[in-house]
């Protein structure tokens, strides 16, 4: 399947899903939970160096919780699975150099060099920053198979990623804006 095709299925898939939506035959998804734990994770020093893996508490909170500490779009994508609208998040056309991290929990998940134009209006990254901050299950929503990726630490929904990328991965990790925070190197921590 051509990324053209791809774009096109999706938009009429989403056109499809909000009609559905307006007519009232879908409810909205149930709010993510996080289920109690430890989780093995990667962070970061001062320096940007990966630290050695450790373990470390999964991040749990109420909806409520949530919704003091998230926008409402934010909250929508993170917590209920939700996807924002291609070319409208704030991170699809940044070029800033920095640190990409969790909304929920600031755990780091990309860096910008391993951000690229995949042309999908999503921010796109073909690698993490570690591979034990990223988790993934098998999405069958809407007809289609997908990977979806979460933060492994709050389990936030961040997007997709798909076997279409750049070398050296040939991979596509298509995230949502809403799901990140973005540290410019240098600069303080910008928030969606």
């Amino acid at each position: 399947m051509t990324r053209r095709t791809l774009l096109f299925t999706l938009a009429g898939a989403a056109t499809a899903l909000a009609a559905a939506k307006q007519l009232g035959k879908l409810s909205a998804s149930p709010m993510k939970t996080t289920t109690p734990g430890n989780v093995t994770v990667r962070l970061l020093d001062e320096h940007g160096a990966l630290s050695a893996p450790q373990e470390v508490p999964k991040v749990i909170k109420t909806e409520d919780e949530w919704k003091a500490l998230l926008t409402g779009e934010q909250f929508r994508v993170t917590r209920t699975e939700g996807t924002e609208r291609a070319f409208c998040g704030v991170f699809h056309d940044n070029h800033k150099t920095g640190l990409y991290t969790c909304v929920g929990c600031a755990l780091p998940l990309f860096r910008s060099d391993a951000k690229f134009d995949s042309g999908t209006g999503w921010p796109s990254f073909f690698q993490p920053v570690a591979a034990e901050n990223i988790g993934s299950t098998e999405d069958v929503s809407f007809g289609m198979a997908r990977t979806e990726v979460h933060c492994v630490r709050c389990e936030s929904h961040l997007g997709h990623v798909f076997k279409d990328g750049p070398p050296p991965t040939r991979l596509r990790f298509c995230i949502n804006s809403a799901s990140l925070t973005f540290q410019e190197d240098g600069g303080k921590l910008v928030r969606p």
